[in-house]
């Protein structure tokens, strides 16, 4: 009986935390990573599925240690950068990552234009309305109603999984490239590589759960709990990019198209091929993509400059208690929405530069959250212990080479 009630009470209260890991996790197969991978689908076919097993390791990794830095410390990640490496650093950090994160909100918006243009919906319609609505759902709303939305929005992503089961696949050839690694010599798939595996943990993503962690009240009595959550988050979220990857290896790939110009693309690619109803899911799965990361990316960034500046934040406070993260908040959404309405812009050049920009700040956020994690004083008996430090620092090590060699590519 008694391991009946611990049983219950684990469960009830793994119920309790769930959300931060879920939803930062799976916000990650965002527009610009949907487009990566139906990419990496079309051209390569199921010869890359076996990427997706190292990028479930880094991912769990870097996203277990920015939780346990929150539920431990109480604290986001822009806040512990301030106290302990100085506010001129912290400044100059928050202003990178304000501008990369602008790029990837104009990702967001360019993915919402692209999938509803599908229905034959204009991007002078969709983008202000979606914008106006990402802007009501935080600023009208509490932590909790939010968070209800984004878990809600999380579910959505089985459109994929429909998807890639419509599309006919074969099973035993997907599932051996899952686990025989193939690396020929070829420029264009190295690029394709190094593509998914360092766009996989962006840096907005760990100073989000940070912040999330604190803001739902997660503390170390309930990390247990939490660690699973943020686990389980990370393994769904490769299950959706592993049905991205094997919808398009079984139609774009086998028919020839090995070149599209965004998800969107993708999704239209597949209708003559695996039917309306897959294509129509896909296109459904890109537009939920976009809104769901439309909406976390600005929150995120407003977290994480008003912690590090030292400025009130959080959902559960009134605009007037906390005036510079909701006017942050606002602005990215409106110049991010605004500047996608201008005619001409390049919306493939936006996707690609936001990773661009993701992958030139990656390392420092990473050295900042190792260098924390190891600090007793901090994290007491939490810290990273000797065969954890080196998974996690292989992990980083690896994450940055990787972003190193996107940028020289």
């Amino acid at each position: 009986m008694n391991l009946l009630k611990r049983g219950k009470t684990r469960i009830l209260i793994f119920l309790a935390v769930v959300g931060p890991g879920f939803i930062t996790a799976n916000v990650d197969n965002d527009a610009g990573g949907i487009y990566t991978y139906s990419l990496a689908g079309a051209r390569y076919g199921y010869s890359l599925l076996w990427t997706l097993i190292p990028t479930t390791l880094v991912l769990i990794v870097v996203q277990e240690m920015s939780a346990r830095l929150g539920a431990v410390t109480g604290k986001g990640l822009a806040d512990l950068i301030r106290e302990e490496f100085g506010f001129r650093t912290t400044f100059f950090l928050m202003l990178a990552l304000t501008g990369a994160n602008l790029t990837n909100v104009m990702a967001e918006f360019a993915g919402v234009a692209s999938s509803l243009e599908i229905f034959g919906v204009s991007k002078y319609l969709s983008v202000p309305v979606v914008a106006v609505f990402v802007w009501l759902l935080v600023v009208r709303g509490t932590y909790k109603s939010v968070e209800k939305v984004f878990l809600v929005a999380c579910s959505f992503y089985i459109c994929y999984v429909f998807s890639g089961i419509m599309a006919k696949p074969d099973w035993l050839l997907a599932a051996k490239s899952t686990f025989r690694p193939s690396i020929p010599l070829e420029s264009g798939y190295l690029v394709m590589l190094v593509g998914i595996l360092g766009a996989t943990v962006a840096p907005w993503m760990q100073f989000y759960l940070q912040s999330a962690i604190v803001e739902k009240g997660v503390e170390q009595k309930q990390y247990a709990e939490s660690r699973v959550e943020v686990i389980v988050g990370c393994i769904v979220m490769i299950v959706v990019t592993f049905f991205i990857v094997v919808s398009c290896a079984a139609t774009l790939h086998i028919a020839g198209t090995r070149n599209i110009t965004d998800a969107a693309d993708a999704a239209k690619a597949l209708r003559p091929l695996a039917g309306e109803y897959a294509s129509a899911l896909f296109a459904l799965g890109l537009l939920n993509a976009s809104v769901f990361a439309a909406s976390i990316l600005p929150l995120a960034t407003a977290y994480s400059v008003c912690e590090g500046l030292g400025f009130e934040a959080g959902v559960n406070k009134k605009f007037r208690e906390a005036p510079v993260f909701y006017w942050l908040y606002t602005l990215l959404i409106a110049v991010g929405a605004g500047l996608i309405l201008v005619p001409g812009m390049p919306l493939i050049a936006v996707s690609y530069f936001s990773q661009v920009a993701n992958g030139f700040l990656l390392p420092f956020v990473l050295f900042f959250m190792l260098s924390l994690v190891n600090r007793s004083y901090l994290m007491g008996r939490h810290t990273n212990s000797t065969g954890y430090n080196f998974v996690a620092g292989s992990a980083v090590i690896f994450v940055v080479i990787l972003t190193f060699l996107l940028l020289l590519l």
